[in-house]
């Protein structure tokens, strides 16, 4: 018998029992203390970075080769179509400051959501987006390697951003 994601598996059968509490997700999922703080770190620092304007923030965070997408659907040219993103771009939007945010209206969370040896899966909202991430360690560092990410509809946004 074992906890995943809110559902109860016991001999390859699977039973949802509703969503476990963030404190319950945590406990329960024997992720290392320090790894999940250095992976929240890099977290923040993609997300706050942004939020700043601090391109610095934004670059150390992100792996050379990122892969950061948006779904976009079936395009003229292109059934499955996807908004593609490089780390340089990324770093130029930031320092363009494309997200530039006052403080008082941040609100963010990172959520670890699986880590694997040196492989991790993240899940960051904010009230504009959420991304999903794929993050590897290297050399001690934590770094987002994949970023799929949903712009929330502007109805639902708050302060006005984009």
């Amino acid at each position: 018998m074992r906890w995943w994601s809110g559902v109860l598996v016991v001999a390859g059968a699977a039973w949802w029992v509703g969503q476990a509490s963030a404190a319950q997700d945590v406990a329960a999922s024997g992720i290392d203390p320090q790894v999940r703080a250095a992976i929240e770190a890099t977290c923040f620092d993609y997300v706050d970075g942004q939020l700043e304007a601090d391109p610095v923030r934004v670059a150390r965070a992100l792996h050379p080769d990122l892969a950061k997408r948006a779904v976009v659907g079936e395009q003229p040219d292109e059934r499955l179509g996807l908004r593609r993103m490089s780390k340089d771009e990324l770093v130029e939007l930031t320092r363009g400051g494309a997200l530039k945010t006052p403080k008082p209206q941040w609100d963010r969370e990172c959520r670890v959501l699986d880590v694997v040896g040196n492989v991790a899966s993240v899940r960051l909202e904010t009230p504009w987006f959420v991304d999903h991430f794929h993050m590897g360690e290297f050399a001690g560092r934590w770094v987002i390697v994949n970023a799929l990410w949903y712009s929330k509809p502007a109805r639902r946004r708050q302060g006005g951003r984009r």
